[in-house]
């Protein structure tokens, strides 16, 4: 406790710290309180009371945040904190992560494939060129719009997923979830449409196979997070899911 003395008379008006009068408790057996000096503080030119003027409503003086517990930590801590993991369910198995990839990439072509047909993209695959050049190519304008369908599938279920809850169908059934770096929240929708831009734009457009495999390198290999490329775009993690 501070033994320092305030200076005379009663602290300022605009002193965040300020401690107001209160009512003092009623007595039992409506007595009369103690005689003592008045609530708000000595009377003018009176000698100042001993002890810290903004005692503590905790007991004792000091300041009144002296034996205030700590506030509890928020989930999953900050971006960039000591451990932003902290209170979050453990970071999904690699393993895992992979299966639910494939099983989204499925669920969206095989309808896309259906839709296709009428868009005549598999007009070239007998010929000698390879079935991801068939189809990526722009030559031709069904070709061209079954590639911006294509994009928009995709990036539409994942971001749309996603945002809702932070789960894929791939995701849910392998238990797994995408969470805010930041406080393990769902990621918003804006966050949500920027990792599934990421994640899949460049492997639609131009890098079939080289982007998907760059992604699952850096998944392998991040530390601490083992976060893509995507998900350290939206600052975002998977991590294990109960259900």
């Amino acid at each position: 406790m501070s033994t320092d003395q305030p200076p005379p008379g009663p602290p300022p008006d605009d002193d965040p710290f300020r401690k107001r009068p209160q009512e003092p408790p009623p007595s039992a057996g409506g007595q009369p309180p103690p005689a003592g000096p008045p609530p708000g503080g000595p009377p003018p030119g009176g000698p100042p009371p001993p002890g810290n003027p903004y005692g503590s409503p905790y007991g004792g003086g000091g300041s009144p945040y002296d034996n205030m517990p700590p506030p509890p930590p928020p989930y999953g801590g900050g971006y960039g904190g000591t451990d932003p993991l902290a209170g979050m369910p453990p970071l999904a198995d690699s393993g895992r992560r992979i299966l639910a990839r494939l099983i989204d990439w499925i669920i969206v072509a095989v309808p896309l494939a259906i839709i296709g047909i009428p868009f005549k993209v598999y007009d070239r695959v007998s010929s000698d060129e390879d079935f991801g050049d068939a189809v990526n190519s722009f030559n031709g304008g069904g070709q061209l719009v079954f590639q911006l369908i294509t994009i928009v599938a995709y990036v539409a279920y994942d971001t749309i997923l996603t945002a809702r809850n932070g789960q894929t169908l791939g995701k849910k059934l392998m238990k797994l979830r995408v969470a805010m770096l930041n406080d393990g929240s769902t990621p918003p929708m804006s966050q949500s449409l920027l990792r599934a831009v990421v994640l899949w734009l460049p492997a639609l457009i131009c890098c079939a196979c080289l982007w998907p495999l760059l992604l699952l390198i850096l998944i392998l290999v991040d530390k601490p997070y083992k976060q893509g490329l995507h998900d350290k775009a939206a600052k975002t993690v998977v991590v294990s899911a109960p259900r």
